[in-house]
């Protein structure tokens, strides 16, 4: 009976997510991970880079997965000027924008896995800690580091594990954009 009423439970997860674009992986009774599909066909130079920091996210996390190219989920695109930047419009789902101007001063990588994090649920924190992959840019162009913390990293796995409240999850807005992570790029010195 108990089996029974797990699988049901995961199903009902499953329309819900699939209602809102996001598809579950292998759904079972011991695991409901979901599946966000990145697509990188607009992300020029950085869609290894969006590869990598999938990866990082993959391994950082739990009951989720990140996966190249089966959707759209999440769309990266790269772009010259205005600044890099995320635009979530749902937990998992959303567009990141990677400024090749800014990508030239900061670690690539970095920008990438940071932007990808908002889309994953987390917010900004400009302490200019390097450790915390969330400091964006305020850790400087020296900081290289593109790992979540321990903590960063347990918050998205607690937010795809549905262990949030719906209120933490998402908000009424269309979208949430985050801008202005990384300082704007350096004029070039004569």
């Amino acid at each position: 009976m108990t089996s029974r009423l797990n699988r049901l439970a995961v199903a009902m997860l499953a329309t819900a997510l699939a209602t809102l674009g996001v598809t579950v992986a292998n759904p079972s009774p011991a695991s409901a991970a979901m599946t966000i599909c990145y697509n990188t066909s607009q992300a020029g130079a950085y869609a290894g880079t969006a590869n990598q920091a999938a990866s990082i996210w993959n391994n950082a996390t739990v009951n989720l997965t990140l996966s190249a190219n089966c959707g759209s989920n999440l769309r990266i695109y790269q772009i010259t000027g205005g600044g890099s930047y995320a635009v979530r419009t749902s937990l998992g789902n959303g567009r990141v924008y990677i400024d090749t101007q800014q990508a030239a001063q900061y670690s690539p990588l970095r920008i990438m896995t940071h932007e990808i994090g908002h889309i994953l649920g987390l917010p900004d924190n400009y302490n200019g800690n390097c450790a915390i992959l969330m400091s964006g840019g305020s850790a400087g162009t020296s900081c290289t580091n593109p790992y979540p913390s321990t903590t960063e990293a347990n918050r998205v796995s607690n937010l795809f594990a549905g262990t949030f409240s719906a209120t933490e999850r998402s908000t009424d807005r269309s979208a949430d954009i985050f801008r202005d992570s990384w300082p704007a790029a350096l004029a070039p010195v004569s």
